[in-house]
């Protein structure tokens, strides 16, 4: 059966519009999506409130209530009826996140089992027939089809098939069943 891995952050839930909602009630500002195209939150922060943003994802409730992304609740139950679904996600990044994360996909992804979670560092390890991911450097390092999701610091990347949201993926597998 085809394999799909599919990341978590940025993917299925909306990471960043809870590092902006964080950050902006922190530092009284309105930085929006719109003003990161291209760009990550980190890049348009001043640099001494970098070690503010970071200690954001090492809060213990940073990742328990994270906003779904529309559709993807739905289109993963269908995708699972049809392919082998694993979530992939780079846990290791922030250690902390590891029982939110998994709270979090028990919570609104119940139709996946446990063992279809992969928490890791490097996604080169995934072994898939495809990886729906926002960073282009995992795409790269996958030795799958890689299928970017749209994320405003990823809209300058060309060389990847873009899927900008959970319907445009429905479609895609659709035809490759």
């Amino acid at each position: 059966m085809t394999r799909i891995c599919v990341d978590m952050d940025e993917v299925m839930a909306d990471t960043l519009g809870e590092h902006l909602r964080r950050y902006n009630n922190e530092f009284g500002e309105s930085v929006t999506r719109e003003e990161l195209r291209g760009k990550g939150l980190w890049d348009v922060v001043a640099s001494d409130r970098l070690d503010k943003l970071r200690a954001f994802l090492d809060e213990e409730d940073f990742f328990a209530n994270l906003p779904i992304f529309p559709d993807a609740q739905r289109v993963l139950e269908e995708l699972s009826q049809r392919f082998d679904i694993f979530i992939a996600t780079q846990a290791m990044s922030v250690p902390n996140s590891f029982g939110a994360k998994y709270r979090w996909l028990q919570r609104h992804f119940p139709f996946l089992p446990p063992s279809r979670y992969v928490f890791c560092g490097d996604k080169s390890i995934l072994r898939a027939d495809y990886l729906i991911d926002d960073l282009p450097r995992n795409l790269l390092r996958f030795e799958g089809t890689g299928l970017l999701y749209s994320a405003p610091h990823n809209m300058a990347a060309t060389e990847f098939t873009r899927m900008n949201n959970w319907l445009e993926i429905a479609e895609y597998f659709r035809e490759r069943a």
